[in-house]
C-alpha cells in the first residue's frame, strides 16, 4: 500500500508487538488461523453440500448454482479491503465485527425460506469470512519472531490443506448423523472460540483516523467490484458455456472495464491505494504466477479425484472424503518438518522439490482404471500431501523474504486475490477441459460400439444373456444390454477425461518448476 496507508503499516507493526514472555500474541495467532480454516472450510462444505441446499429451497440445476458463487463473490468483494480496514480501525476490530455477523448470519441462514434469501445470506457470509485469511500471514509475522516464521507460516499452511480435504467427510456425517443445516450451524460453533481469541488475544489499537483522509476510495472500489465481476464471470463460465452466454460476456466486460479504470486510477492518482510497481518486480511477478500455478495443480485431489470417485464409482461425500483424508492427515506431520528444514535451506529448493513431488504423483494418478478405488489412490496421495505442503510453505516464505513491513498487510491482499483467482481459473479450466475430453472420448469409444467391432458385438451377447431370466422378452433383455453397455462408454470415457485432467496437472507442475528456476535469491535483510 501507498499513499496515506505506508506511514501507518509501520505503526501498526508496532502496536501489535507482543510482549516478552506473554501468551496473549499466540492466542491471537491461534484466533487468526482459525478464522483463516473456517473461510476456506465454509466455502469447500458448501460445495459439497450444494445439492442438499438446492433441495432445501427448491431451487433447479442453474439456479441453485449461484449459490456456491455468492459466497465466494463476497470473499473476493472484501479480500482487496480487508487489509486497508485493519489499517484503519485494527485487526482486532475488523475481526470481532465480522466474527460475530458470520456467527449470527450462520445460525439464521438455515431458516431462509427462498433461493434469494439464501443468495443474500451467502453472500455476506463470503463478505465476513473473506476478512480471515487476508490478514492471517500479517499478523502472525508481526507476533513472532523471524527464526519462528517457518512455523507460523507452516501452521497456516496446514489451515489451508486442512480445510481443503476435509469438507467432504464434514459434509458426509452431517447429512448421515445430523442434517444439512449444520453447513452452516458448524460456523456458529466455530465461532465461538474465535470471538473469543480475538477478544483476548489481539490487542486494542486506536482507530487511524488520519487514513480516512484523502483515501482512494474510488481504487478500492474500482478493484473489488472489478474482480467481483470477474470472479462470477469465470465461476458459472462452464455451465453457461463461456463467450456463448450474454451473463458470462456481461460480467467480463463490467469487471475487466473496472479493472482497467482501477489500473488508470492508480498510476495518476496523487495518493494512490496500490503500490503497482511492487508487483512488477521480477520475484514477486514470478511468485504470484507460481501461486497462481499451485492453486490449479492441487486441483488433482480437490476437484479430479472426487469427481472420479462420484461420477464413477458412485462414491458418496463421506467416501469421497476418506480418499481425500490421505492429503490433510500427513500434513500434521510434514509441516512441522518442512518448517524445520525450512529454517537451514533455501525455499527455492524446496519448493522444487515440492513441485517435482506433486508432478509425480498426478504421474501415478494416470494409471486411473474404472476399476480404482480408495486404496488405490493411497500412494500418490501420500506423495501428493508431502508435495502440496512443502511447496505451499516454501513459496509463501520466500515471499515473505521480499517484504519489508509496510507491505505486510498488502501481502495479504495479494495472498487472497492469487488464492482465489488461480483457484477459479483453475477450476473453470478443469471443469471445461474434462468435460470436452470426455466428450470426445465418449464419441470415439462409441464409433467403435455403433460400428459393431468383435469385442462389441460379444459383449452385447454376453449382457444380453445374462439379461435374459430377468427380462420379460428377448428385446427387452436386448434394450437392457445395450443401456448396460452404454453405461460402460461413459464410464470409460470419464476415466480417459480424468487420465487427462491428471496429465495436464503434472505438465503444470514442470512448468512451475521451470519458473523456479528463474527465481533469484531472496534480498538481504
Amino acid at each position: 500500500m501507498s499513499g496515506a496507508t505506508v506511514p501507518l503499516a509501520s505503526a501498526i507493526h508496532h502496536d501489535a508487538a507482543p510482549a516478552p514472555h506473554s501468551i496473549r500474541p499466540f492466542i491471537g495467532i491461534a484466533a487468526v488461523l482459525l478464522g483463516a480454516l473456517i473461510s476456506t472450510l465454509f466455502t469447500r462444505v458448501t460445495s459439497f453440500g450444494l445439492a442438499d441446499l438446492r433441495g432445501a429451497v427448491h431451487a433447479g440445476y442453474d439456479d441453485g448454482a449461484w449459490i456456491t458463487t455468492a459466497t465466494t463473490v463476497g470473499q473476493m468483494c472484501v479480500g482487496p479491503l480487508a487489509a486497508w480496514l485493519a489499517l484503519v480501525f485494527g485487526t482486532r476490530r475488523v475481526l470481532l465485527v465480522a466474527s460475530v455477523i458470520f456467527a449470527l448470519v450462520s445460525a439464521l441462514t438455515p431458516f431462509a425460506p427462498n433461493l434469494p434469501l439464501l443468495l443474500g445470506a451467502e453472500f455476506v457470509l463470503g463478505l465476513t469470512s473473506g476478512c480471515y485469511i487476508p490478514l492471517t500471514i500479517a499478523f502472525v509475522l508481526q507476533n513472532l519472531s523471524p527464526k519462528l516464521w517457518p512455523y507460523g507460516i507452516a501452521a497456516y499452511g496446514l489451515n489451508l490443506e486442512l480445510s481443503l480435504n476435509i469438507p467432504a467427510s464434514l459434509e458426509g456425517w452431517y447429512i448421515d448423523h445430523l442434517s444439512w443445516h449444520w453447513i452452516f450451524w458448524q460456523g456458529t460453533v466455530l465461532a465461538v472460540p474465535l470471538i473469543a481469541c480475538n477478544y483476548f488475544g489481539i490487542p486494542r489499537t486506536p482507530v487511524k483516523w488520519e487514513a480516512l483522509r484523502g483515501a482512494d476510495f474510488a481504487g478500492m472500489l474500482y478493484l473489488s467490484a472489478g474482480f467481483s465481476l470477474l470472479y462470477a464471470a469465470i465461476d458459472q463460465g462452464n455451465r453457461l458455456d463461456w463467450l456463448n452466454s450474454g451473463t458470462v460476456n456481461g460480467l467480463l466486460a463490467g469487471g475487466g472495464l473496472l479493472v482497467v479504470a482501477f489500473v488508470l486510477r492508480e498510476l495518476t492518482a496523487e495518493r494512490p491505494w496500490v503500490n503497482l510497481g511492487f508487483l512488477l518486480q521480477r520475484n514477486i511477478a514470478l511468485m504470484v504466477t507460481i501461486l497462481v500455478m499451485y492453486r490449479f495443480v492441487i486441483l488433482s485431489t480437490i476437484y479430479v479425484i472426487p469427481q472420479y470417485l462420484t461420477s464413477v464409482q458412485n462414491f458418496r461425500s463421506l467416501q469421497v472424503g476418506d480418499v481425500l483424508l490421505w492429503i490433510a492427515v500427513p500434513q500434521f506431520l510434514i509441516a512441522p518438518v518442512i518448517a524445520t528444514i525450512l529454517r537451514f535451506v533455501d525455499p527455492r529448493y524446496v519448493l522444487a522439490v515440492g513441485l517435482f513431488a506433486i508432478g509425480v504423483a498426478c504421474i501415478l494418478t494416470t494409471g486411473l482404471t474404472p476399476d480404482w478405488a480408495s486404496d488405490d489412490f493411497l500412494p500418490s496421495q501420500i506423495l501428493q500431501a508431502f508435495g502440496q505442503s512443502a511447496a505451499l510453505i516454501a513459496l509463501v516464505l520466500f515471499m515473505v523474504r521480499h517484504l519489508k513491513p509496510a507491505d505486510a498487510l498488502t501481502f495479504g491482499v495479494l495472498l487472497q486475490t492469487a488464492r482465489l483467482f488461480g483457484g477459479e481459473i483453475g477450476t473453470g479450466f478443469m471443469a471445461t477441459f474434462v468435460r470436452i475430453r470426455e466428450q470426445i472420448a465418449s464419441y470415439l469409444v462409441g464409433l467403435h460400439v455403433q460400428s459393431g467391432t468383435g469385442a462389441a458385438t460379444t459383449r452385447l451377447a454376453e449382457l444380453t444373456q445374462g439379461m435374459l431370466a430377468r427380462a420379460p422378452s428377448t428385446e427387452a433383455a436386448q434394450g437392457r444390454a445395450a443401456s448396460l453397455l452404454g453405461s460402460t462408454v461413459r464410464a470409460q470415457a470419464n476415466v480417459l477425461s480424468y487420465i487427462d485432467g491428471f496429465t495436464i496437472v503434472a505438465l503444470a507442475a514442470a512448468a512451475m518448476l521451470v519458473l523456479t528456476a528463474l527465481l533469484r535469491p531472496a534480498p538481504a535483510g
